[in-house]
């Protein structure tokens, strides 16, 4: 089931649903929208010029309020937000319709876990011809909420737990089910 306005302003007044700063007017009717944070990070160029999986990636990160995002551009950014999930509630990351029509794609994987805590990392991709700037505060997509049957068994405590600022790709740490 999906949240509606009021069971979120209601889990946000008691606390159950953790997000700040969230200004009312950020409560739809179905989502809570997100604003663009401050932090930028960009692939470093490597020697080999390959990333594999096995190897930490290393990124350079910035903190400004203004972002130039050249065309074809791929750069990792972070909502003003931090989120605290309860572990029988999930969300859905989507952008918002109005950038992507300007050739900005917001991506985060689309999906936060219950029991996620953290800011969250945006993927961003300029498909236009055309730099595009990028102002922090800005808002940039919505989450909806969705009430999930019962508590997970097992909710996120993963590797971007608490995560802070523009954060970069962990898959060297990921354990494969076949190893």
């Amino acid at each position: 089931m999906i949240l509606s306005d009021k069971t979120l302003m209601k889990m946000l007044e008691e606390r159950t649903l953790v997000a700040e700063p969230v200004e009312p007017a950020q409560i739809q009717p179905a989502s809570i929208d997100i604003r663009l944070g401050n932090t930028f990070s960009i692939v470093k160029d490597s020697s080999t010029g390959i990333i594999n999986l096995e190897d930490k990636i290393e990124y350079e990160t910035i903190e400004t309020d203004t972002y130039v995002l050249l065309p074809g551009q791929f750069v990792l950014a972070t909502t003003m937000e931090y989120f605290e999930l309860p572990d029988d509630l999930t969300a859905f990351v989507e952008g918002r319709s109005s950038l992507g029509r300007m050739g900005l794609f917001i991506q985060n994987a689309g999906w936060v876990d219950p029991g996620f805590k953290g800011e969250i990392t945006l993927e961003l991709f300029n498909a236009n011809r055309c730099a595009i700037e990028l102002k922090a505060g800005r808002r940039v997509g919505q989450l909806v909420f969705a009430k999930m049957d019962d508590t997970a068994l097992n909710p996120y405590r993963g590797k971007y737990q608490g995560q802070r600022g523009a954060t970069g790709s962990r898959v060297f740490q990921d354990k494969e089910i076949n190893e």
